[in-house]
């Protein structure tokens, strides 16, 4: 069964207990909508694996989140580079061994490339983009599957972004490794729909995250992000309006469904949260969200900026 839209509410769930007794992996949980889903999922009853490239930040995080959610012992983290399958797989392994199950996995771990002409690009930056988004998560589909298949159960979340289904220019190494996560996702989906496992993909939207508000772009196109302050005001979420969402995903709510294809907001969902931000603006309570704009020379041929 496919399914494709937005997601019932923004709300998604935040039900004590909905995920009680299941081990979820995340990647990519350290900051942003990575830790925000770490800790619905432990809000919501579920152990979480953890995991990040820096072990440094996967301590901190374990921590914090054992401090938080009341448990420690619900939480463990590994430090994963997910380009390489070796440290996907022993991730798998360790989440497996801690509990006895594996249950849920989300390949959140994402980074984009500087914004501007794709040739202008460090082609280091388009191939760093490739082996985090397209084989993290290849890697990550294929160690998550080698454990739910086998279990006739289980939910795999793969996690799209600006890109999945339209041309986005000067973003085009993000959204086309996004455009590839959908059709990827959306393929297994439909070739495992009789597995008993739910494959799905989630588009959370527009964030107040540092992978915005924190970003790069090359040398002259930096203006063109300032726009952005306004932007994230507006129509962006802090990551854990979405995180509630890859709960539901995550929950029963979804038994028997496989291939779905959501986004946080549909169209009047998304003026409605535009309609609420204004005012609380106009009424000073918010203002436009600051950002840190670093410029690096073009390293191929560039072009104009655009006017």
């Amino acid at each position: 069964m496919t399914d494709r839209g937005v997601a019932p509410g923004t709300g998604g769930v935040r039900a004590k207990g909905v995920l009680s007794g299941q081990v979820a992996v995340v990647t990519g949980a350290t900051k942003g909508l990575g830790l925000a889903i770490a800790r619905e999922f432990l809000s919501s009853g579920a152990s979480v694996m953890i995991a990040s490239r820096r072990e440094a930040a996967v301590n901190e995080t374990v921590a914090s989140l054992g401090v938080a959610c009341g448990d420690p012992t619900r939480v463990r983290g590994m430090a994963v580079d997910v380009a390489d399958l070796a440290q996907v797989e022993a991730l798998g392994k360790a989440a497996k061994d801690w509990q006895g199950h594996l249950d849920i996995w989300v390949n959140n771990a994402g980074i984009t490339a500087p914004y501007g002409p794709s040739m202008a690009l460090d082609p280091r930056s388009f191939t760093s983009v490739i082996h985090t988004n397209i084989l993290g998560t290849y890697h990550g589909s294929l160690v998550a599957l080698r454990y739910l298949v086998p279990s006739g159960q289980g939910r795999l979340i793969n996690i799209l972004g600006r890109g999945d289904r339209q041309v986005v220019p000067y973003l085009a190494t993000y959204g086309a490794s996004k455009a590839w996560v959908r059709a990827f996702t959306l393929a297994l989906a439909s070739e495992y729909r009789a597995t008993g496992v739910g494959i799905h993909a989630f588009n959370p939207g527009l964030m107040r995250t540092d992978l915005m508000t924190e970003t790069e772009a090359i040398a002259g196109f930096g203006a063109k992000l300032r726009a952005l302050r306004v932007v994230l005001r507006l129509i962006g979420t802090d990551p854990d309006v979405p995180a509630r969402t890859v709960v539901w995903l995550a929950s029963r709510a979804t038994d028997g469904k496989t291939g779905l294809d959501k986004a946080v907001f549909g169209r009047f969902g998304l003026a409605g949260h535009a309609a609420r931000e204004g005012i609380a603006w106009l009424r000073g309570k918010v203002g436009p969200v600051e950002l840190q704009i670093r410029e690096f020379p073009a390293t191929g041929p560039s072009a104009p900026v655009p006017a």
